[in-house]
C-alpha cells in the first residue's frame, strides 16, 4: 500500500498524529492544494463547509458514504482540528477501503471546499481450496460462508483461516497450515480471486496420559473416567507377557489375588487398548470436562476431597502430544449421621429406605444425587414427590459437618405445593395430526403433575416411530402463582415410510422384489387429491405393499392395513391383511411332472392395550383364514402333492413392551406369549378311522395348536453399551395322535431367517453361524421336514456409532445357542448348537433396519460338513432376531 508524506500541506497536525499512532489508519492522508498553503497551523480558524465531492468510488454509494463520514455541506468545521480525523476514521472503520484521503480543493472567504478521495478495497470474485477432499471442502465451504461481492479484508482472511484451522483441530490435525493467495480477476475490475491452500499436516493424537499420585484409584479406573480423553490405543501383547506371568504367579502363591488381579487389568489394558470406541484425539472443551469427571470418580469412591493439583499438554512429536496429570487423592470419607428437615408428608424413616444410603456407608456424592434427584433403575427421592404432583418440590443435601473421615449429612427439602397441568401444548408436528400425538401422551390437563408420566409419554411417542427419538423435548413451565404448569412437547418429524426394492435378471428371468410400508398413513385422505404428498398421511395408521416375482415360476403379493385407535376413543387396533401366492415346481408348464402350489390367506385382527397387571401389556386377538392347493406338488413332503387343504385359526397373542426406544432401547424388557389354534376336528367325529386315511384326506382341514413365547431384556452397562439377552421357545403340537403333526406351520432354525420360501407357512427363525434352516430335523438328508419344537438363547453387547434422525448404527457381538426338534422324544434342552460372531445393524428411515453378522457355529451338524462354521448373513428388519 502507498503511503503519501507531503508534510507542507497537512491541514492539521492532530489528524496526522492520530493517523501516526493509530496502525489501522498511518497511510491514510488529509491534504490542500498547493495555493492554498497560506494556513496557519498553530491558529485553528472556523470554516464552514461550502462543499463536499466524492472521487474513487466504485461499488459504494456516494451518498452513503458522505453520511459515514459525519461531514455536512453548511456544517462548521475547523481547521486544522479533529472534524477531518474523526471523518477519516468513520470511513476506515468500514473496513472497505485500502486508502482515505481527504483535500481541501478551495477556500473562499470562511468556507472551505472539502474532497473525499478513497480506493475501495477488492472483491471477492470466486474462491477454491486446494489441498483438501471435495468432501472436506463443501464442508468448510458452509462454515467460511464466502461468497461473492464479499470485500476482502484482513478481517475476512483472518477469519477464514481461524474457521479452517479450527475445523481441522476438531478433527485431530492441531498443526494444519492455511495458506490464502489472491489473484486480480482479470475479467472483473477490482475483484480477486482466493486459493485457500491447506496443509493438514499429520494426525495429532494424545501419545500418552501420565497419571501421578493415584494410590486408590487404579491408572485403568481413572482413564475410564475421562470418557472423550482418550490416549492412542496400543497393541503389544508378547514383550511383557512373561513379567506378567511371573508377578501373577507369585502374587497368588503370597496370598495377594487384588494385587493379581490388578496386574492383569493393567496388562490388558497396557497391550491391547482399544482404538475402536473412541479417538484419541485432543479437544480442550473435552479435556476440561473430563477432569471434572476424574474428581466426580473419586467422591462417587468416598474420596469428598480429591484434586488435580497440576496438569499440563505438551508436545511429544508432530503425530503425539502427552497429558501429565497430578493428582492429591486425600481421605476416604464415610457418612456418620443422616438427618430430614422439611419434609411433612413422608416420615424420615421411609425417605432413609429410598435413599438407599445409611450411616457407616462410603462417601458417595454421585450415589447420592442420583438417589435425592433421578434414578432410572429405582425410585428416587425426587421422583416420589414429582409423581405425586409436587412439581415445586426441591432438596438441597448439606454437609452441616466433617470430623476426621466422618460426616453429618443434613437433607433439606422444600415440598411446596401439588400443581395440576394447565395447558399440554404440541410443537414441531408438520406432517402428523395433533390427535395422533397427543392420544398418546399420558399428560392431561386437569390432573396432578407427575414426572414419570412426563417420562412415559417421552417413551410412547418415541414408540409411534414418527419422530426422532433422540430429540423429543417435554419443557414445563410453571405458575408458581396459582400452582399450576404448562407443558410444552417438542417433537422434531423424522421420516417413517419405508421401501424395499430389487431387481434383477437371471435363469432366463426376470427377479422382482418391491415393498412399500407407509406407518404414518392417512385413510381418510385417501380422495383428497391435496393430501397426496405423495401419500396421504399424518393419521398413524400403517398400509403394507408387497409383490415379488420370479418370472413366472412365483408370484407373490400382499397388502396389510393397521389402523391402531379403531373409533378414535380407545386404543384398540384392528388388523386386516390379504395374502395371496403361486409358485411351480420350476418344470416345463408343458411337462407331465409340472407342479404348483398356491395358497390365499385372509387375516382380521383386533389389539388392545390393557391396565393390568400394568399398562404395558397388550392383547390381541385374531381370527386366520388359509387355503392350500397343490397341483402335482411333491416338496412338501407329504400326500400325493395334489389337493386341497383349509386352515381355519384363532390366535391370541398376550405381549409386554417397556423398552426405552424402539430401534436401540438401552433398558426395559419385551415378552409376548401367543397361541394359535384350529377347531379340534377330530373330536367332533370320535369313531373315524384317520389313520386309514390317505394324507390328502388327513390334513384336508388342519388342526393343531401352536405355542410361541420370546422375551427380550436390555441394560445399559456403561453410557449407550447395552447388554441384551432373549429367549425364545416354540410347540406346534396336535389334538389326535391318528392325525398327527401337520405339514403346515412347522419351524425351521438356522441361518438369516428370511422367508425366501413360505408357501407352507413355515415359521423361519435364524440362528448365525449356520447355513439356512441347517439346524432343522431333515436337514442333513437333505429333505428338512421341519420341527415341532424348538429353543433359541442369545446374548447381544451392543454399541451405537450414530444416534441421528438420518441413520441408527450400531455393532455387536453375540453368542446363541438353539436346536429344533421333532417330537418330545428327541428333545432335550441341553442339546444345543452353539455359535458366536459380530454384527452391525444400520437403521435408515425409508428402508427400515438391515444388519450384516459374520457368525462361526461351533457344532457339526449330522450329514451336513459345511453347514456350521465361519458364515455371513444379511438380515432385514429382525428376521435374524
Amino acid at each position: 500500500m502507498k503511503r503519501y508524506l507531503r508534510p507542507t500541506y497537512l491541514l492539521v497536525a492532530f489528524a496526522w498524529m492520530a493517523m501516526l499512532f493509530s496502525p489501522e489508519m498511518s497511510y491514510s492522508q488529509i491534504q490542500i492544494g498547493d495555493d492554498l498553503s497560506g494556513i496557519d497551523y498553530s491558529r485553528p480558524t472556523d470554516y464552514e463547509i461550502g462543499g463536499l465531492t466524492i472521487e474513487g468510488t466504485q461499488y459504494v454509494d456516494q451518498t452513503v458514504l458522505a453520511v459515514i463520514s459525519g461531514l455536512r455541506v453548511g456544517e462548521t468545521i475547523k481547521v486544522p482540528g479533529d472534524d477531518i480525523a474523526t471523518a477519516i476514521r468513520n470511513i476506515w472503520e468500514q473496513g472497505m477501503f485500502e486508502d482515505v484521503e481527504i483535500n481541501a480543493t478551495n477556500i473562499m472567504g470562511d468556507k472551505v471546499f472539502l474532497q473525499i478521495k478513497v480506493k475501495e478495497r477488492p472483491r471477492v470474485s470466486r474462491f477454491s481450496f486446494e489441498g483438501v477432499k471435495k468432501s472436506e471442502a463443501d464442508d468448510i465451504r458452509s462454515k467460511i460462508n464466502l461468497s461473492r461481492g464479499d470485500v476482502a479484508t484482513d478481517h475476512l482472511y483472518t477469519k477464514t483461516r481461524r474457521i479452517i484451522e479450527d475445523y481441522y483441530y476438531e478433527k485431530g490435525y492441531a498443526n494444519a497450515e492455511i495458506d490464502i493467495e489472491q489473484k486480480a480477476d482479470t475479467a472483473r475490475q477490482n475483484y480477486v480471486d482466493m486459493l485457500i491452500k491447506v496443509n493438514k499436516g499429520p494426525k495429532v493424537k494424545i501419545g500418552a496420559i501420565n497419571i501421578v499420585g493415584n494410590e486408590n484409584l487404579s491408572e485403568t479406573q481413572i482413564l475410564a473416567a475421562m470418557k472423550e480423553t482418550k490416549q492412542r490405543g496400543r497393541f503389544n501383547p508378547l514383550d511383557p507377557l512373561g513379567p506378567l506371568v511371573v508377578n501373577t504367579v507369585a502374587d497368588v502363591v503370597t496370598l495377594k489375588p487384588l494385587k493379581a488381579i490388578t496386574g492383569v487389568e493393567k496388562y490388558f489394558f497396557e497391550n491391547y487398548r482399544p482404538r475402536i470406541l473412541k479417538s484419541s484425539k485432543f479437544l480442550e472443551k473435552n479435556y476440561k470436562d473430563d477432569k471434572a469427571k476424574i474428581i466426580a470418580k473419586y467422591n462417587s469412591k468416598g474420596y469428598r476431597d480429591a484434586i488435580i493439583v497440576k496438569d499440563s499438554v505438551y508436545r511429544i512429536d508432530d503425530r503425539n502430544i502427552g497429558i501429565d496429570l497430578v493428582i492429591d487423592e486425600g481421605q476416604r470419607y464415610y457418612y456418620r449421621n443422616i438427618a430430614w428437615t422439611g419434609n411433612t408428608k413422608y416420615s424420615s424413616e421411609t425417605l432413609n429406605d429410598i435413599l438407599g444410603i445409611k450411616p457407616g456407608d462410603v462417601y458417595n456424592k454421585e450415589l447420592l444425587n442420583t438417589n435425592l434427584t433421578y434414578s432410572e433403575n429405582t425410585l428416587d427421592i425426587s421422583s416420589l414427590y414429582m409423581d405425586d404432583g409436587y412439581l415445586f418440590f426441591h432438596v438441597n443435601p448439606v454437609e452441616v459437618q466433617v470430623e476426621n473421615d466422618s460426616i453429618d449429612l443434613e437433607i433439606r427439602l422444600f415440598e411446596g405445593d401439588q400443581a395440576r397441568i394447565n395447558h399440554v401444548n404440541l410443537s414441531g408436528n408438520t406432517k402428523t395430526n395433533d390427535y395422533v400425538v397427543i392420544r398418546e401422551m399420558y399428560s392431561t390437563p386437569g390432573q396432578l403433575f407427575s414426572r414419570s408420566d412426563v417420562m412415559r409419554t417421552i417413551r410412547e411417542l418415541a414408540t409411534l416411530g414418527f419422530f426422532n427419538q433422540e430429540t423429543i423435548n417435554p419443557v414445563t413451565k410453571p405458575n408458581y402463582n396459582d400452582g399450576t404448569v404448562d407443558i410444552d412437547y417438542q417433537v422434531e418429524e423424522a421420516a417413517a415410510d419405508q421401501v424395499s426394492f430389487s431387481a434383477g435378471w437371471g435363469a432366463n428371468m426376470l427377479i422382482l422384489n418391491l415393498g412399500l410400508t407407509f406407518n404414518n398413513f392417512s385413510f381418510r385422505n385417501v380422495f383428497n387429491k391435496q393430501a397426496w404428498k405423495p401419500v396421504p398421511a399424518g393419521d398413524g395408521q400403517k398400509l403394507s405393499l408387497n409383490l415379488s416375482t420370479y418370472g413366472r415360476n412365483s408370484l407373490t403379493y400382499a397388502i396389510s392395513f393397521t389402523e391402531p385407535w379403531l373409533g378414535g376413543r380407545k386404543p384398540n387396533s384392528l388388523t386386516v391383511s390379504f395374502i395371496q401366492q403361486y409358485y411351480t415346481n420350476w418344470k416345463d408348464r408343458d411337462s407331465k411332472d409340472f407342479g404348483w402350489i398356491s395358497r390365499e390367506g385372509f387375516t382380521v385382527g383386533l389389539g388392545k392395550r390393557l391396565k393390568w397387571p400394568d399398562d404395558y401389556f397388550t392383547l390381541y386377538h385374531g381370527v386366520n383364514l388359509m387355503r392350500y392347493n397343490l397341483h402335482n406338488y411333491t416338496a412338501l413332503n407329504f400326500g400325493s402333492g395334489s389337493g386341497n387343504f383349509n386352515v381355519i385359526s384363532y390366535s391370541i397373542v398376550l405381549g409386554r413392551n417397556s423398552t426405552s426406544q424402539p430401534i436401540y432401547p438401552r433398558n426395559g424388557s419385551e415378552m409376548q406369549l401367543s397361541l394359535e389354534l384350529t377347531p379340534p376336528y377330530s373330536l367332533f367325529a370320535p369313531n373315524k378311522n384317520y389313520v386309514s386315511l390317505s394324507e390328502d384326506n388327513r390334513y384336508r382341514w388342519v388342526e393343531e395348536h401352536k405355542w410361541n413365547f420370546k422375551a427380550a431384556w436390555y441394560n445399559e452397562l456403561y453410557e449407550k453399551l447395552v447388554l441384551m439377552s432373549r429367549v425364545r421357545f416354540g410347540y406346534l403340537g396336535y389334538y389326535n395322535k391318528d392325525i398327527g403333526l401337520s405339514p403346515f406351520h412347522r419351524y425351521y432354525l438356522g441361518g438369516d431367517g428370511l422367508a425366501n420360501f413360505n408357501f407352507d407357512s413355515r415359521e423361519i427363525i435364524g440362528m448365525r453361524g449356520y447355513e439356512n434352516s441347517a439346524l432343522t430335523p431333515g436337514a442333513g438328508t437333505g429333505r428338512a421336514i421341519g420341527g415341532n419344537i424348538f429353543t433359541k438363547y442369545t446374548v447381544e453387547l451392543r454399541y451405537p456409532l450414530t444416534l441421528t434422525p438420518q441413520a441408527t448404527i450400531f455393532v455387536l457381538g453375540f453368542a446363541e445357542a438353539g436346536n429344533c426338534w421333532n417330537g418330545f422324544k428327541t428333545f432335550n434342552p441341553f442339546n444345543v448348537k452353539r455359535s458366536a460372531g459380530l454384527g452391525v445393524r444400520i437403521y435408515l428411515p425409508m428402508f427400515g433396519l438391515l444388519g450384516l453378522d459374520w457368525g462361526y457355529g461351533f457344532d457339526e451338524i449330522y450329514g451336513k460338513k459345511d453347514a456350521g462354521g465361519s458364515h455371513f448373513h444379511f438380515s432385514i428388519g429382525n428376521s435374524i432376531d
